[in-house]
């Protein structure tokens, strides 16, 4: 049973080791230790304080040590608990044989290694040493880690910038880029708490001052007083053990002070103290010749005893100054094989290709006046919006776009900003931070005034009020927006719209290993019996994206392609409407009504559709089928689709026309200039839909063209 409650408590202890110590420290400073466990914090405190000081010197960055400034405050509290006792020590001893008995062994060392008899030379040296620990140590600690602190806080917000430009530019990954950043925010933490620590090294300094000065008057007084010492033998007595305890307590502060120095002036890189100091003192073996040289010449100039130090000394230096030549001869030899081989392999690939520097696929430029809306540490949003728009876009239309590379472009207006697809821009606009865009989207009930807009994503017209402004406007009836929305939905809709510009063969490829995850046979299908070759896939991708059908239903579309490839004979349109008869459901769906499921739809007449067959041409090239009428059919076969929508657009009903299949595509391409947002759907798309809808036919699209 003792041998459980004995493990139990060292198991307490050593889970809680820090927290008992701390207690312990803090207990320190008000009771009333013995002489033994004054000796042994004092020796802990000097171990502690050399521990710390090795450990700064092996650390590869100082940000690594992230707990100095806390261990700095812990030591700081217990070296002053010692201090303080050892202080209570010294008064309340008493006289015997006319000395001072049962004094701290480690505070009579010390002061017998420095005083000695002398007591004037053991008093100039304790001055010294806490005059270079205050003037010199210390205050140049302080005031680097006071400049550090603000220099990376300063910089802070331009390096966060830089690692999401790297990071949406595909440069680095989502993992590296939050490692970066979470060593960035390390960095900003260690120098803005060491900035303070500081303070506890210095004040520990003083505070150690002002102890040794109360020791000595105060034992001064006991010792004439209490003690019916002579002055001189109380000065004497009380001064020794003053310097002992000073001494005992600086040193480790001195340490403390030196390690602080060593940390806040190391650099960022990745190598310790010591890697640093051989690599940047070993780079030229000439120094250490030169210096050899200039102390033999003073050993033979100087003489009077000086030579036999100087001269042995110089010919050290010469001889480590040729040794690490001589190491330096045969790296330069092996850099200049290493750089003929590099070279011979280049001259072996002398048809090799110079790397191409490729466009970003998407690309975001902000003014600078913008970049505050990227700044995720200072709680904007937009970049953490777009990656869930390009999650959102994945889901909605079944590829993954690539990243967006946002940087800052000093040719734009401070508020604007550009959004490019492969360099070319796809949309622009103008973005009032501090503001939010009153959208007028017909419910408005009460006009502001506001600095007049355009909504970029939907041409509506707005208004810019102050964020303050914010609930009047939508009490007014306004749709209320922010510039992060503004920015995210225009960027939503430009991407929607050009989807198809934006799908390549590389994300066909990554949807096909997608799929053959979970269904090789298809994708054996398709690529080898079927023999389809990617191209072919990516542009009936592309023809369903261009009309804003979603690619997510992979399965579907690859089964129809497999299976109607060859009746098609190779011809992309009629396979990609193939595919959207086999889509029809999910097509037809996206206009339905939803609480009726109808579909409401013009209807193309039989002498329009005939018209439209007996003029579409289809290129040789492969390239989309258009419809070649005459000025005068064009203008009245436009004028015949506008009249018929008008009707609809009073109606309130999404415009979509409703053909054969066989026009369908001719339909589209010949209004897709004059009427951009009208849906045109085939009959086959419809009753592949099934009995999931209803189809009302509010009018047919007819003219008599003969007249």
């Amino acid at each position: 049973m003792a041998n459980k409650r004995g493990g139990k408590f060292f198991n307490f202890l050593q889970n809680n080791l820090v927290s008992v110590a701390i207690v312990i420290v803090v207990f320190l400073l008000f009771i009333k230790i013995p002489k033994f466990l004054i000796d042994l914090n004092m020796i802990l405190n000097l171990a502690l304080s050399i521990v710390i000081l090795l450990v700064v010197i092996n650390i590869p960055r100082p940000s690594e040590f992230q707990t100095f400034p806390r261990i700095v405050l812990i030591q700081t509290l217990f070296s002053l608990a010692i201090n303080i006792s050892s202080t209570r020590l010294i008064l309340t001893g008493t006289l015997q044989n006319g000395k001072l008995a049962n004094q701290s062994d480690m505070v009579t060392a010390f002061a017998e290694l420095v005083a000695g008899n002398d007591l004037v030379v053991g008093f100039v040296i304790f001055i010294i040493i806490i005059v270079v620990q205050v003037l010199v140590v210390t205050k140049g600690s302080g005031r680097v880690s006071e400049v550090a602190a603000r220099f990376s806080l300063d910089s802070m917000n331009q390096k966060l910038f830089d690692i999401d430009n790297r990071f949406n530019s595909g440069v680095i990954d989502e993992n590296e880029a939050e490692r970066l950043k979470s060593q960035i925010r390390k960095e900003i933490d260690f120098y803005s708490n060491m900035d303070g620590s500081s303070k506890f090294v210095s004040g520990n300094v003083k505070a150690g001052i002002f102890i040794t000065v109360v020791n000595l008057i105060g034992g001064l007084i006991i010792g004439v007083v209490r003690n019916k010492m002579g002055f001189m033998e109380a000065l004497d007595s009380y001064s020794k053990l003053t310097i002992g305890d000073g001494l005992t307590s600086q040193l480790p502060s001195l340490i403390i002070s030196f390690a602080t120095g060593i940390l806040v002036t190391g650099t960022k890189n990745d190598e310790a103290l010591g890697q640093q100091i051989k690599d940047e003192f070993t780079r030229d073996g000439y120094i250490y010749e030169i210096v050899g040289a200039v102390l033999l010449l003073a050993g033979f100039v100087l003489r009077r005893g000086t030579q036999f130090i100087l001269i042995p000394m110089g010919a050290l230096f010469i001889f480590i100054g040729f040794r690490i030549s001589r190491g330096q001869k045969k790296d330069a030899e092996l850099q200049k094989q290493q750089a003929e081989d590099e070279e011979n392999k280049k001259r072996n690939k002398a048809n090799e290709e110079d790397k191409i520097v490729m466009l970003d696929k998407l690309s975001l430029e902000i003014g600078y006046g913008l970049i505050s809306l990227v700044d995720e540490d200072n709680g904007a949003e937009l970049i953490s919006r777009i990656k869930k728009m390009r999650s959102q876009f994945v889901y909605d239309m079944g590829f993954d776009i690539p990243k967006i590379r946002i940087l800052d472009n000093t040719a734009l207006k401070p508020d604007e900003y550009s959004f490019k697809i492969e360099g070319i821009e796809a949309g622009h606009a103008s973005i009032r931070t501090g503001y939010v865009m009153c959208i007028d989207a017909g419910n408005v009930t009460e006009v502001l005034e506001g600095e007049k807009t355009r909504d970029p994503s939907f041409g509506l017209d707005a208004i810019w009020l102050p964020e303050g402004e914010k609930n009047d406007a939508e009490a007014a009836g306004y749709v209320v927006v922010d510039a992060t929305t503004v920015i995210s939905t225009h960027l939503t809709e430009i991407i929607r719209s050009n989807a198809a510009k934006i799908l390549d063969r590389q994300a066909v490829s990554k949807i096909l290993d997608e799929v053959k995850v979970t269904n090789p046979v298809l994708v054996e299908e398709v690529l080898h019996t079927a023999n389809i070759s990617y191209g072919t896939i990516e542009k009936v991708f592309q023809n369903l994206l261009e009309e804003k059908v979603s690619i997510r239903n992979y399965t579907r579309i690859l089964e129809a392609m497999a299976n109607y490839y060859g009746v098609t004979k190779n011809n992309i349109w009629a396979l990609t409407q193939k595919v959207r008869d086999a889509l029809g459901l999910q097509i037809c769906s996206q206009y339905v009504d939803k609480e009726e499921k109808k579909l409401r739809v013009l209807r193309l007449s039989q002498e329009l559709t005939e018209l439209i067959m007996n003029n579409s041409l289809e290129p040789e090239d492969g390239s989309k089928p258009y419809v070649a009428l005459d000025p005068v059919n064009r203008r009245r076969w436009i004028n015949s689709v506008s009249s018929a929508l008008a009707k609809t657009s009073q109606l309130g009903y999404f415009p979509i026309i409703l053909c054969v299949n066989q026009v369908r595509q001719l339909v589209r391409s010949s209004i897709e200039r004059e009427q951009p947002g009208v849906v045109v759907l085939a009959d086959t798309e419809v009753m592949s839909a099934g009995n999931q809808i209803s189809v009302e036919v509010i009018d047919e699209i007819s003219d008599d063209l003969g007249e």
